[in-house]
């Protein structure tokens, strides 16, 4: 493209985001004040309510035709977000009304005990929530919080960039370039995560409904479009920990990501004792690390450890070939995987998944390297080079 086209799709781009009364949308108002009810989870006698209190910011769903442009408008406003400092909001659950106060940044988490416990027989219990300070009776919505079913057969822990979708956080600035000028739409899964997720969750008959926990060290901020892209793509729904926005240089550092994901991960597999687990990463970030002291901490209740090999490294693969071994004295096995199907086939010969859905699982990894129809086009997937799978065992 010449630098005069470029400048012609540049003009046309914020020609799109500015608003009818020549005003820009990046400065244009807030809306009225709204509780973001994130998913939280939980057992039948005890939940975790978390969520944000603000001034609605007029983002929408993300569209087949949004420019570079407007995806960065919608960006700023996700960053600008102007919090409700210390709002009182009340949610009704189990035969019991309690009241919960946010923090100076509008963000709210708490572990409610319940006076009566909630059914286990569906997977997802709902809590009417309202705000009862700064008092809005439009502010009200509803909770969705993840309780294990009698049925599961085991969980998932996952996390998100790099292992369900294509962060490049190894990369500081195209992982900015990512974050910054795309959306829901254009954020690309790896191929063949959809339907490997649904494998898992419906577990090694087919007919479980097991809980799929993501644990990402992304910033709330970008919550709405984190569950945009999972209801676009036909991944399993599950409540989505994320953490504070932080833009210093130590954010993603081995100690600050230990210290976001064990406490939480911890906190799922307490929360659903006995409840065995599979957790899934990538070899970019600690995953291999934290997983591995769970292992330790957690005996008997890990499956397997799946970790996805986003750039193929012998250093980085012999040092998590190491953790495998040791993980293997725990009684577990960790399998460093070069993609959707290498996971699949193990989870299959294990049982944790029908060995029917590989073929879907293949067919959908292929499909995901170009375009599916029936979810949205995920073009450039697969461009990495494949390492090949190590399993410990």
């Amino acid at each position: 493209m010449s630098w005069i086209d470029s400048l012609n799709k540049l003009a046309a781009d914020v020609r799109d985001v500015i608003a009818s009364d020549g005003r820009i949308v990046l400065i244009g108002p807030d809306g009225p004040t709204e509780i973001d009810a994130y998913r939280g989870y939980g057992n039948a006698r005890r939940v975790l309510l978390q969520g944000r209190v603000l001034r609605s910011q007029n983002i929408g769903k993300a569209g087949e035709r949004d420019s570079s442009v407007r995806n960065l408008v919608n960006t700023w406003k996700r960053i600008r977000a102007h919090p409700i400092p210390h709002a009182r909001i009340a949610v009704t659950l189990g035969g019991k009304r309690t009241e919960v106060v946010a923090d100076d940044e509008g963000f709210f988490r708490s572990w409610i005990d319940l006076a009566s416990p909630v059914s286990t027989s569906e997977p997802w219990v709902d809590a009417p929530v309202a705000l009862v300070e700064p008092a809005d009776a439009r502010a009200t919505t509803s909770a969705r919080i993840r309780v294990p079913t009698t049925d599961a057969s085991f969980g998932v822990v996952s996390d998100l960039d790099d292992t369900v979708i294509q962060s490049r956080v190894s990369n500081f600035l195209l992982a900015v370039r990512t974050v910054m000028l795309g959306n829901a739409r254009t954020r690309l899964p790896f191929p063949g995560v959809a339907a490997l997720y649904q494998a898992l969750e419906k577990g090694g008959d087919g007919a479980r409904r097991n809980p799929i926990y993501y644990v990402s060290s992304s910033p709330w901020n970008i919550h709405d479009l984190i569950s945009e892209f999972l209801e676009l793509q036909g991944i399993p729904a599950g409540p989505i920990c994320l953490r504070d926005w932080d833009v210093d240089v130590e954010a993603l550092s081995s100690s600050r990501l230990k210290q976001h994901k064990e406490p939480l991960i911890r906190e799922i597999l307490d929360t659903t004792d006995p409840l065995p687990f599979i957790l899934m990463g990538d070899s970019s970030q600690q995953d291999p690390e934290i997983y591995a002291a769970i292992v330790r901490e957690y005996p008997g209740r890990v499956l397997a450890v799946y970790i996805r090999n986003v750039a193929p490294n012998p250093e980085r693969s012999a040092s998590i070939q190491k953790l495998a071994e040791e993980i293997l004295k725990e009684g577990s096995s960790l399998i460093l995987a070069d993609d959707s199907y290498a996971a699949g086939k193990h989870a299959a010969e294990h049982g944790w998944i029908r060995s029917e859905t590989l073929e879907g699982i293949r067919a959908e990894k292929k499909a995901d390297e170009g375009s599916a129809p029936g979810k949205a086009s995920t073009p450039g997937g697969g461009d990495d080079p494949a390492a090949p799978t190590v399993v410990v065992e």
